[in-house]
């Protein structure tokens, strides 16, 4: 069975970024059978980020760079994502995301920050060896409430491009 891990850098628990993020899995989970890992949220993690080594910390990167699908999702901070999703994501060595596809997302609280999660997230995953095949998801913020619908249509136009990663 296909596996999808979620990892949401916003500094605040339980955040309108997660939402989106479980929302997305869940989707694709909906249309491929794949297993929902149980989401990490670095702000439960924050005050060890640095530590090195850390059992806990360098657990979950394995979990993360053993997914089928990873969906890593951050607030808009300063045009970019997180400091915390940055710091997460540093522990990977070059290559750490081979072999894992990856969804990048970032909520946005204005439409100038559109291009974002494709200009500074996308990179960054390219950069550590993950398979990137469809559009970053650019999703504003104030319409959580809207967001099956919405991840739907985005669901609906992607599924092609990264199915070949869900496949049992």
């Amino acid at each position: 069975m296909s596996t999808i891990a979620v990892v949401v850098g916003n500094p605040q628990p339980s955040s309108r970024t997660a939402l989106v993020a479980e929302e997305v899995a869940s989707q694709l989970a909906a249309r491929s059978d794949a297993e929902v890992l149980p989401t990490i949220e670095l702000a439960g993690i924050a005050d060890r980020i640095f530590a090195f080594p850390d059992a806990e910390i360098d657990a979950l990167n394995d979990r993360v760079a053993s997914a089928d699908v990873v969906v890593i999702a951050s607030p808009t901070y300063k045009a970019a994502y997180t400091g915390l999703l940055k710091a997460f994501l540093d522990r990977y060595g070059a290559g750490g995301l081979a072999g894992t596809t990856a969804v990048p997302i970032l909520t946005i609280g204005s439409p100038a920050h559109t291009l974002a999660v494709d200009t500074t997230l996308r990179p960054l995953l390219v950069e550590l060896g993950a398979s990137v095949p469809t559009r970053g998801i650019a999703f504003p913020a104030a319409e959580v409430d809207d967001r099956a619908r919405i991840i739907g249509e985005w669901v609906d136009a992607e599924y092609p491009r990264i199915a070949h990663a869900l496949a049992s």
